[in-house]
């Protein structure tokens, strides 16, 4: 049985991502409060596996996330692209005419928020989970509350969903990622059967560095599918640039990492892994 991390209670998000990723699998979850948590989890226990998000397509990326995953030397051995949809649900014997505030995570009102503007007498109140939201509002019978959350999450809880689907854009995706210590990445992915790697490295501070290195992963063919920076506190005007590559053949990966290695600084490989699938 795997044990997994995640950040959140049952009914969450990354409880549905950890379950739809290891489906068929026998799983036990660590729910922890924080993606610190999470990291220590692992840390404290290595044969503890990792689902952290890391990006979403319409709040975008969680870059604390970037810096916990970087700190923390794990491998991301797989990745998991949700379709996330949003419910908003109550007490049973509360209705439409009743609640008068709404509770949930800040990015799922943020991506229901066309939704809510529709219902301008209901007050916002930011929580730190969406499932979380619904167990409390179940668990102390908070009568005139109701929670954004998923709607397997009202389910498990006992609440009566009023609406399905409420989130603003119906192509809402958040991707997961699939973490391991070192030592026991090659046990959870063949590196055989990679097509993706997750590289960071920060680069001299001179003119046209960072395009060296995108045209030496250009002449490998290797398909940059996401770059992203944050800067190196304590050294100004530096950054890390965290890449995610696509790549179809493994020696000429291995070719491009070593070519453009001698031109960066704080070079390291994050994981090597499959390209996930999509959620419906």
């Amino acid at each position: 049985m795997k044990r997994i991390a995640i950040q959140g209670l049952i009914g969450s998000f990354h409880d549905i991502a950890a379950h739809l990723y290891f489906e068929g699998e026998q799983i036990q979850l660590i729910c922890c409060s924080t993606f610190e948590d999470v990291f220590a989890s692992m840390h404290d226990d290595p044969t503890v596996v990792g689902l952290v998000a890391i990006e979403n397509t319409i709040a975008g990326s969680l870059l604390h996330n970037y810096e916990l995953l970087r700190d923390s030397g794990a491998s991301i051995v797989g990745e998991y692209k949700l379709h996330i949809t949003h419910c908003i649900c109550c007490l049973p014997d509360d209705d439409w005419d009743t609640i008068t505030e709404v509770h949930s995570h800040p990015v799922a009102l943020m991506q229901c928020r066309q939704f809510l503007t529709r219902h301008p007498r209901l007050r916002h109140v930011e929580a730190d989970d969406t499932a979380g939201s619904a167990k409390m509002i179940a668990e102390e019978g908070r009568r005139g509350w109701a929670a954004i959350c998923h709607a397997e999450a009202a389910e498990l809880y006992g609440l009566k969903v009023l609406e399905d689907h409420i989130e603003d854009n119906k192509h809402n995706f958040t991707r997961f990622l699939v973490l391991s210590h070192p030592n026991k990445a090659d046990q959870l992915r063949p590196l055989t059967e990679t097509n993706k790697s997750s590289i960071v490295f920060s680069l001299p501070h001179e003119e046209g560095s960072l395009s060296h290195v995108l045209a030496i992963l250009s002449f490998y063919k290797l398909n940059l599918t996401k770059i992203q920076s944050l800067p190196i506190i304590g050294r100004e005007w530096e950054y890390l640039f965290y890449v995610d590559l696509m790549y179809d053949d493994l020696t000429r990966y291995r070719q491009g990492i070593d070519a453009i290695i001698p031109l960066t600084k704080d070079f390291k490989i994050l994981g090597e892994y499959r390209d996930g699938k999509h959620s419906l």
